[in-house]
């Protein structure tokens, strides 16, 4: 970071209200760095024999790799946080549509939009070099940003309606949306097409974004109370990944994936989590009043989008200057892939440090 961006980060954080939940900030930073760091150190990255570089995941090759996933998927917790922020904004816009439209859209979307305008400027340049096919075609991941964003700001844009259906029955909106997840599943299951698996997708990212609400509106889970909610979570898991048959791996692998489609385990899985969150809770709001560790967090969300984003160019980037060194990796978890894995988590970072010096202002402005 340069000394102006340090300072205001350090203003930032000590200008923290007293109030605030630090531990939903503490969750969203983690769950950024959790993903950037799976991509780049947790996946096998490499180019197949159609020339294509693929990021295929080694849960398979891991004993017990798919209960890693369990801790590691940590979108869903990212959604519950999402839903806790969203209904805070949903509030400070005066519940007004359009200023809390305007104001999300443009944390989220401003720095994916620098992103697709500097990809567009690389591509065209590309092309006019004489490049035979668009770059983005030789490494297909630096697109796996963009289904997260989508998604994300379809359930915001939702915003204006779920929150009055918070409001109006938190409880009853839980079990309706519970039940349009069984039901969308089920249709998906009998006529498994793309509309019908957007539909289930959409309807359980909504429920997850729903647990956040609650969050902020009752406050954070007592410890027993956290206890039985993460053993539901944990129950509803084993449930559905064992007897009903949904894949034990919440990213992939020969079972098969809970993303896409995203499934009812994603539901189970953001239920776990919260429970445990709330668990750790008291201890990490202790750290996070210390100034050190808050700052980071405070650094890491100002620029998450950003952050986000960038990563998988960054590791681009690496992975050409590597491959014309001779040295690209391969697609086995050997032993010289693990002795690689910290190379993978330098390089790229210091690359992405630099490509957020020079994004960051789309987002922090």
């Amino acid at each position: 970071m340069t000394g102006s961006s340090v300072g205001g980060v350090a203003a930032l954080a000590d200008a923290t209200p007293a109030g605030r939940d630090r531990v939903v900030d503490a969750v969203r930073a983690a769950a950024i760095v959790v993903v950037i760091l799976w991509h780049w150190v947790g996946s096998l990255t490499h180019r197949g024999p159609d020339g294509v570089v693929v990021m295929p995941n080694p849960v398979d090759a891991i004993p017990l790799g798919w209960a890693a996933t369990w801790a590691l998927q940590v979108m869903p917790a990212f959604f519950v946080v999402g839903g806790f922020a969203n209904l805070a904004g949903w509030d400070a816009a005066g519940h007004r549509a359009g200023v809390f439209l305007r104001r999300r859209a443009r944390r989220l979307l401003a720095p994916v939009a620098v992103w697709v305008a500097a990809w567009v400027v690389v591509e065209v340049v590309a092309g006019l070099a004489g490049a035979a096919v668009p770059l983005v075609a030789w490494f297909p991941g630096v697109l796996v940003p963009l289904w997260f964003v989508g998604v994300y700001a379809l359930v915001s844009a939702l915003v204006p309606v779920t929150a009055r259906w918070h409001r109006h029955g938190a409880g009853r909106t839980l079990v309706l949306l519970a039940l349009a997840v069984a039901v969308c599943e089920t249709v998906r299951c009998v006529v498994d097409v793309p509309v019908t698996a957007g539909l289930s997708s959409v309807v359980v990212w909504l429920l997850v974004h729903q647990l956040g609400y609650l969050w902020r509106d009752r406050g954070r889970l007592p410890v027993r109370a956290a206890l039985a909610v993460a053993g539901l979570g944990l129950g509803g898991l084993a449930v559905l990944t064992g007897p009903l048959g949904y894949p034990r791996s919440m990213v992939g692998g020969i079972e098969g994936s809970n993303l896409w489609p995203t499934t009812p385990a994603v539901v189970a899985l953001a239920v776990l989590q919260l429970g445990l969150v709330g668990l750790v809770a008291p201890a990490a709001d202790r750290l996070l009043r210390r100034r050190r560790p808050w700052r980071w967090v405070v650094a890491v969300n100002a620029t998450a989008m950003t952050l986000f984003v960038w990563h998988m160019t960054a590791w681009a980037l690496v992975f050409l200057v590597v491959e014309r060194l001779g040295a690209a990796p391969g697609g086995v978890p050997d032993a010289g892939w693990v002795l690689a894995r910290p190379f993978w988590l330098l390089a790229p970072a210091v690359v992405l440090v630099g490509l957020v010096a020079v994004f960051r202002r789309a987002e922090v402005r």
